[in-house]
This record gives structure tokens, C-alpha cells and sequence, in this order.
């Protein structure tokens, strides 16, 4: 049978499509993706990213800034021009922990569509997760028996877990979101920590685990098991890209790529000895997230000891592509189903670069 997959590629397809867009509204990025629908496919056919820090602030104050808002509105007249400009035909735009969780961002969104035209949706965190598990499955190791992906984003984590049955099918036995990302952490400890501060940002998140591991016993199942552990999210692509020695980011060389555990040490201990100004320098990380990368670590630091994996597959992909195969009809239950059930599901466990 054949089966849909989605991609980044530059091979042509006998049947064109409607133009789609997918527009993520984070806590610190805005990112959109342009993509021509071709049979069972997608191709991405535009993008733009802008860190924008909409969330700063938020946790302390529980409102979105004026400086914040106004960074953002300016990214999102271009996405509006982008759009326009690409004919599409299909958007769906979301705005996600930021939004969900300042007083005032209900308010701000309404702003937003008066001064750009675009119609931004609140995404609720369970849904974010299972989008961005939805745009990474291409990614899923075929041999694996239970996948593990963690989401690390500004104002929030998504944590998921799924189960490949023998059946050929898979099921998804926990989703959840922890109350904290690289912006909120860091805000809540210091944009340049030293290794005490480290371990204390470590130990906060092993602290919001620990719930989780105590509620679906996470560990016992993946003992003895075949186990992928999946990151999405600037951090992971960073620490990627800084293990290669990149001189800039390549999307290309980052997508699929496995890090071994002792590595993602390395590169976090690297990562940490160095200065935000430093950091700031480096071409693969930029003054965007120089004081963030570091709390990005230790939210994987803290999910690596809390589910030991050999290794990370780094996926440069994720909720935009999940939205994507949103705008096409899919779903993750479509994608998650026994191979006979569903026609129209996403392929687990295929590359496609």
C-alpha cells in the first residue's frame, strides 16, 4: 500500500494541489511554513522565522508586553505578506503557551487580526503535542517499540509516548505538557547560569516528572525495550548543529540526525562553559537564544535522566508539519491506526528528507 509522507523537497509531483500555510505563534518564535499539496505529499515551497520573545515577561507578570507584542505584530505583517504573495488557499494559524497563558492574549490576538488579517487560534496544549508527534512520524524508527518525543518550546514542554503494537498499528499512551520552557525557566533562574544553577534548573524539571513517571510508569515499560527518543525544538536542532561543528545551520545535515547520549552531555557541558556572549557569537545559536540554549539543556538533561535512552533523533520538523497534515485532511488517530484501517495515514517510520 502506498502511504503519504511529508517532506521538504524539490521533486515535482504529477498532481498539483491547493497551497497550503501553517502559521505556530510560540513563546519565543514565529514560524511559518508555505507548502503546495501534491498527491499524498506536501512541498514546501516558502518559510520564514523570527524570534520574536512574545512570552517574556508572562511568567512574572501573567501579560504579554507592549515591546513583546509590537517585535510580534511586525514578524506577523510579514507572514501576512508571505502569504498573500503565495496565493494560498488553505491557513490555519495558532498561537500557543504564551497566548494560553497571558491575561491578555485573547486581546492581543484580536489585535492581531485588525492589523494583519490573519486569524490566529488558541491551540490547546494536547493538541499542540499531537501535532508535532503528527509532523515527526516519518521519523519513527521502524524497529522501535515505543517512541518517546519531547517538545521543547518557549513557554512550555509536550511530552508523548507511543507504543508500536504488534498488529503494525501504534497507540499513544500519555500526552502531556509541562508548565515550563527555555523562556519561563530561564526567567525563573538567570539568563547566564553557572553549573550549581544548572542542576538546580534540572532538578525543578525532574521535579514536574515526576508525576508523570508515578501516573503512567513510564520507565518499567521501556525496560528491556527498543526505545527512540524524538527531540523538536530549537534547542535540539542547536545542540545538533553545534555537535557538527556547523559553520552555519543546515537544515539538511540536522533532520534525522542521531546524537548518542554521551554526546548530548558533551555538547551541553560545551555549551555551558561558554558565555551568553559567546554563545551570542556562535553561528548556529545567534543572540536569539544565547541565554536560553542552556535552559533548553536542562529540560533535556532532566527528561534523559528521567527515561535513559542511548540516543536522540533530532527531528527539524514537527507542529507546522503536523499542521500541514491537518490542512490536508489527517489526522494522528488516521496516522496511529492498524495499516488496513486507514488509507490516508501518515507512514511511521519512513525518511524523507
Amino acid at each position: 500500500m502506498t502511504t503519504p509522507t511529508s517532506r521538504h523537497a524539490d521533486r515535482g509531483s504529477p498532481v498539483p494541489g491547493p497551497t497550503l500555510a501553517a502559521l505556530d505563534l510560540g513563546t519565543n518564535n514565529c514560524r511559518l511554513l508555505v507548502a503546495r499539496a501534491r498527491d499524498q505529499e506536501f512541498e514546501v515551497v516558502d518559510s520564514f522565522s523570527r524570534i520574536v520573545r512574545l512570552g517574556e515577561g508572562v511568567a512574572r507578570s501573567g501579560r504579554l508586553t507592549e515591546r513583546a507584542m509590537a517585535r510580534t505584530l511586525a514578524a506577523l505583517r510579514v507572514c501576512a505578506r508571505i502569504i498573500a504573495r503565495n496565493r494560498v488557499e488553505r491557513t490555519r494559524c495558532v498561537a500557543t503557551e504564551a497566548c494560553r497563558r497571558a491575561l491578555n492574549g485573547v486581546e492581543f490576538l484580536a489585535r492581531v487580526r485588525r492589523s494583519t488579517g490573519l486569524e490566529l487560534e488558541i491551540l490547546p496544549n494536547d493538541q499542540e503535542g499531537r501535532l508535532a508527534l503528527l509532523g515527526c512520524l516519518p521519523l519513527v524508527d521502524p524497529a522501535a517499540e515505543h517512541v518517546l518525543l519531547i517538545d521543547i518550546g518557549g513557554g512550555s514542554t509536550e511530552l508523548l509516548w507511543m507504543h508500536r503494537q504488534s498488529t503494525g498499528g501504534a497507540v499513544l499512551r500519555c500526552a502531556v505538557s509541562l508548565p515550563v520552557g527555555v523562556v519561563s525557566l530561564t526567567e525563573a533562574f538567570t539568563g547566564e547560569p553557572g553549573e550549581a544553577t544548572f542542576e538546580d534548573m534540572v532538578r525543578h524539571v525532574q521535579g514536574l516528572l515526576v508525576p508523570i513517571e508515578a501516573a503512567y510508569r513510564i520507565r518499567p515499560a521501556l525496560s528491556g525495550a527498543r526505545v527512540q527518543m524524538l527531540g523538536t525544538s530549537g534547542t535540539v536542532t542547536t545542540l545538533a548543529a553545534f555537535h557538527l561543528n556547523l559553520p552555519r545551520y543546515d537544515r539538511r545535515r540536522i533532520d534525522g540526525l542521531v546524537v548518542d547520549a554521551t554526546a548530548i552531555d558533551a555538547v551541553s557541558r560545551r555549551l555551558r562553559v561558554m558565555s551568553n556572549h559567546e554563545r551570542a557569537t556562535h553561528r548556529c545559536i545567534g543572540p536569539g537564544r544565547a541565554d536560553l540554549v542552556v535552559a533548553g539543556c536542562a529540560i533535556l538533561e532532566a527528561a534523559l535522566r528521567s527515561w535513559p535512552v542511548p540516543a536522540l533523533r533530532v527531528a527539524d520538523r514537527g507542529l507546522r508539519e503536523g499542521m500541514l497534515h491537518s490542512l490536508m485532511g489527517r489526522s494522528l488517530e488516521q496516522a496511529l491506526a492498524r495499516p488496513e484501517a486507514a488509507d490516508d495515514r501518515i507512514v511511521l517510520g519512513s525518511h524523507v528528507a
